[in-house]
């Protein structure tokens, strides 16, 4: 009985000191738990060094293309979103309503983009755009899936011959994959027209054409047979038009694909499809003249489920994610798709008064995924995460002044330099500091060196010295970091 007693009071005991835990200790201060919230993350200096780099590839190759930059605010009103995205609308962050406008967290950049051309009355730009983005998916961090996120989207809006544009647009994924050297890579091409006619013909009623497309769309994650229980038990296809369109999904080619399906007994007798089979082949021919054929692939099973998409839609995948394998018990860093896009001709006319549409093709480079295995392949590697090119320091002590005014000379020459933020700091630990943060070149200055009108300039690397004259050392200092 005793004892008994004893473990309630131990029970109650423990609960008043976990409830005195949360509002706060002795002090009466309030605890915190420190933490990102779920599917978020910190981006410490190397880190975010890696992911300059990347951005930086990414607009240097949307600029060669001719590209210019817009900006969206990043929550729209919530019915802007609504209906855009199929089955994935419900991973729409919506905002508490504050007595005003619905408003939802942007889901994608190619929709406020629509909405930017319908409000703005522009038919024609070719535009890039890198900003968040927020989904309430279940986040996979290890492989590059996040709540919140980064997309750069490249866009082509306009009326142009058929596949011109859109052959643009693989060509960039094909340039900045390359680029980033990410490991062997493959470009999925399919055609919204083609699925649609595949579906009519293996005999997939109207109003299922868009739940059957969202699950042809995880043939990437489920193995067909997976795919094909969810068709006929949750979404009630028959199992015929099932098998039939199982027959289809394994298909992959190029333009000789594109050719074999025109001729085929079901697939001619759709016009939807046969307009898509005939793009298709044009898509190729362009794609051969961009010389990137090599990594181009002409895939059935590619059904990308948002529903804006109403011609060619594509798919870039690592087939090698370019990093060591991970330790055992870890997840590898395996990520899938790393580029995704399409034809949208439709999307802005949504938004129109009058219902007038503006053709646009474009690609969303996959950048939190690429980001993952570049900071895994960068964890071995010194990584500068500053980019000063000289270090200012002095060999003996009362010479503050003297730093001061030499690195505001530099600063006003346009170099990038910096100087301890101590009065008299030791040669040595100026010396270490350039080293540990891979800072090029160190300015010496000394008492000896202030007389003769010079500056002692040493190469990090090879610790090698040299003195240079005040007035030619802007001029040594550019020559010497251009050939780094």
């Amino acid at each position: 009985m005793h004892a008994l007693v004893f473990l309630v009071f131990q029970t109650e005991v423990s609960e008043l000191l976990e409830q005195k835990a949360q509002l706060g200790g002795d002090d009466g201060k309030q605890q915190f738990v420190l933490k990102t919230p779920k599917g978020t993350r910190d981006f410490n200096p190397k880190q975010m060094a890696v992911r300059e780099k990347v951005f930086n590839t990414i607009v240097g190759c949307f600029k060669r293309h001719g590209a210019e930059t817009i900006d969206t605010p990043v929550f729209e009103l919530k019915e802007t979103l609504t209906g855009k995205y199929g089955e994935d609308s419900k991973l729409i962050y919506d905002l508490a309503d504050q007595g005003g406008e619905l408003l939802s967290l942007r889901y994608d950049l190619t929709v406020p983009f629509a909405r930017y051309l319908a409000m703005n009355k522009i038919t024609n730009i070719k535009r890039y755009h890198i900003a968040k983005v927020y989904r309430r998916d279940n986040p996979a961090m290890t492989r590059g899936r996040y709540r919140e996120f980064y997309q750069c989207d490249f866009d082509i809006a306009g009326q142009y011959d058929a596949m011109i544009p859109d052959a643009e647009c693989l060509r960039i994924v094909h340039e900045i994959l390359s680029e980033l050297d990410l490991g062997d890579f493959l470009i999925k091409v399919n055609d919204r027209r083609i699925l649609d006619g595949m579906f009519a013909v293996c005999g997939v009623p109207d109003d299922k054409f868009r739940i059957i497309c969202s699950t042809v769309d995880k043939l990437d994650k489920m193995c067909w047979e997976d795919v094909k229980m969810e068709m006929v038990k949750e979404k009630g296809l028959s199992e015929e038009a099932a098998n039939q369109i199982g027959q289809y999904v394994s298909m992959q080619g190029g333009m000789d694909l594109a050719e074999r399906l025109l001729q085929d007994p079901k697939m001619s007798q759709s016009k939807q499809a046969c307009a898509g089979l005939s793009d298709m082949k044009q898509l190729f021919s362009y794609l051969k003249l961009f010389q990137v054929t090599d990594k181009v692939v002409f895939d059935l099973s590619l059904a990308r489920g948002l529903d804006y998409y109403t011609g060619v839609i594509y798919e870039a995948v690592l087939t090698q994610a370019g990093a060591t394998p991970a330790p055992d018990g870890e997840e590898s860093p395996s990520v899938g798709s790393v580029a995704g896009g399409g034809r949208y001709d439709g999307l802005v006319g949504m938004f129109d008064p009058k219902g007038r549409t503006v053709p646009c093709v474009g690609v969303s480079i996959g950048i939190e995924r690429i980001f993952s295995i570049m900071e895994k392949k960068a964890e071995a590697e010194k990584v500068r995460t500053t980019e000063i090119q000289v270090m200012v320091v002095s060999a003996q002590k009362n010479l503050l002044e003297e730093r001061l005014k030499l690195v505001t000379e530099l600063w006003n020459a346009g170099i990038k330099a910096e100087a301890m933020y101590k009065k008299d700091p030791k040669l040595l630990s100026q010396l270490q500091h350039c080293e540990e943060s891979g800072i090029p070149l160190v300015a010496i200055l000394g008492e000896q060196e202030l007389k003769d009108g010079v500056v002692k300039l040493r190469t990090t690397a090879t610790r090698e010295e040299v003195d240079v004259s005040r007035v030619d050392l802007v001029e040594e200092i550019r020559k010497m970091t251009s050939a780094v």
